[in-house]
């Protein structure tokens, strides 16, 4: 079980792909990520200009959470991957990440996401609101 009060929220521009891949799997974003192709992974945190990470303050570190996203820092971000550690979920690490994405924005930048269904009840939790007009082109590859 991990102590809420011993993690450690950063700006992780340059975030290892192997640690990041990690964490998708071990949050159960990996069943919707491409986790087995790491130029991918490699160009997804490349081109993110938000890179936020939460991790044990113990000794080596370990990475339990991820907040990635693409921003102007003006207007709008959006939060492509919020990924917690299963070991670490319910514990308000994935809180934690939002509110230092919050924090990091500044309260002129409206953050916007698209949740996987199984996580809607911890973003309303959390306060985002719900909205109903989103559109979608789905990619193909």
């Amino acid at each position: 079980m991990t102590d809420p009060s011993r993690v450690l929220y950063a700006s992780e521009p340059a975030l290892d792909v192997a640690e990041f891949r990690h964490v998708l799997v071990e949050s159960g974003l990996g069943e919707t990520r491409p986790v087995d192709d790491e130029a991918r992974l490699t160009t997804m945190l490349g081109n993110a200009n938000l890179v936020l990470t939460a991790r044990l303050d113990t000794e080596g570190k370990p990475l339990i959470g991820v907040a990635r996203g693409v921003t102007d820092f003006a207007w709008v971000c959006y939060i492509s991957e919020l990924a917690v550690s299963r070991s670490a979920q319910g514990l308000g690490v994935g809180k934690g990440l939002m509110d230092e994405a919050r924090r990091q924005l500044g309260p002129a930048v409206a953050i916007s996401l698209i949740s996987m269904p199984d996580a809607v009840g911890f973003y309303e939790r959390i306060g985002t609101a719900r909205m109903p007009d989103a559109f979608w082109f789905s990619r193909k590859g």
